[in-house]
């Protein structure tokens, strides 16, 4: 199987299943687990921040945040087609009490004039903003990037008006990658950051939520609340460690995987993809009248490729470590051979 649907089928590297069956252990809840804390250090120094700490999912990195950073009764400022507004189950709502505020922007990109126009006059019988989310990379927007100067921009203005900023950055360090600069520079603007290590970082589990020392604290306390306590969480972590020195180093390949993929669909009727927007592991595919995304999905399937669909004229495409050149390059024969046979 070519598998094309997302980067989280990646598979843990043997180096990784290595430092798994080694990895020193103890009680995390105690706080003595001490390949966790060394996981929790080394990023804290990548980020350039005071700490960070260790979750089971982007999800709940992402809703700790909200939660921490919110009063039940406020609005959260996010793009329409954000991870934290369509794929997490209104968990906003239903933990912390806090409704979500959609916005579109172009390719998933906010600028501040949309937010502003979003944010709730001060009066006391509206609803106050009380966050401002952002994703980079934005998934569901084809992976597109928002580079230093706006997320920069974003957050001085929104920090003018006494509102946090909060980064989905499921797959910063794709966005660090098209941008070459490190990831301390890119984030260093916003008020906590989640990223995580199941994506294309190729650890079987986990993510990292990134702050200040006393938000770090108040979140630990908000992942036990949700049951995201762990306790020899080392086996994990160790995984998590091996990512972050030896697979961000590899990513530019993947986005030259999703450009091939992209340049050589965009020439096959009936599929509408500009490859120039392509510039990480993502591409939205639309698809032309005479075909939906769940018929073709089908017949890809049958093919040995494997496809998502977002929309039923709208398919997904991420490369990542496990799909290599060869594999794209065979995908691509496939989809043609589906579609004008």
């Amino acid at each position: 199987m070519i598998d094309l649907r997302s980067d989280t089928v990646t598979k843990p590297t043997a180096e990784m299943r290595k430092a798994m069956a080694e990895a020193e252990v103890g009680d995390d809840v105690y706080l003595e687990d001490p390949t966790v804390n060394r996981l929790q250090d080394r990023v804290a120094e990548m980020f350039g921040r005071e700490a960070a700490l260790f979750v089971p999912s982007g999800t709940m990195g992402n809703q700790i945040a909200v939660k921490i950073h919110t009063e039940p009764g406020q609005e959260v400022i996010t793009e329409e087609r954000g991870h934290i507004y369509n794929y997490e189950m209104a968990a906003m709502a239903a933990i912390s009490g806090v409704l979500a505020r959609p916005v579109p922007g172009e390719d998933g990109i906010l600028r501040w004039e949309q937010i502003e126009a979003a944010i709730r006059p001060k009066v006391y019988y509206r609803a106050q903003t009380g966050l401002i989310s952002l994703e980079n990379t934005h998934n569901m927007a084809g992976g597109s990037v928002y580079t230093k100067e706006q997320m920069d921009d974003i957050c001085e203005r929104a920090h003018g008006l006494g509102i946090p900023v909060h980064l989905d950055g499921a797959r910063i360090f794709n966005a660090v990658t098209v941008l070459d600069i490190p990831v301390s520079r890119l984030t260093e603007r916003c008020d906590s950051i989640m990223f995580c290590l199941s994506k294309g970082l190729c650890a079987p589990v986990g993510s990292l939520l990134v702050g200040s020392r006393g938000f770090i604290e108040k979140a630990r306390a908000v992942r036990k609340l949700l049951g995201g306590g762990m306790r020899q969480a080392g086996v994990l972590a160790a995984a998590g460690l091996v990512a972050l020195e030896k697979m961000t180093a590899r990513l530019r390949e993947d986005h030259e995987n999703a450009r091939l993929l992209a340049e050589k669909l965009s020439e096959l009727p009936g599929l509408v993809v500009d490859p120039k927007k392509v510039r990480t592991n993502i591409l939205i595919v639309d698809l032309a009248e005479g075909w939906d995304a769940p018929t073709l999905a089908a017949r890809l399937k049958e093919r040995d490729v494997l496809i998502g669909w977002v929309h039923p004229r709208q398919v997904r495409l991420v490369t990542h470590h496990d799909v290599s050149r060869n594999d794209c390059l065979r995908a691509i024969e496939i989809f043609r051979s589906v579609m004008y046979q």
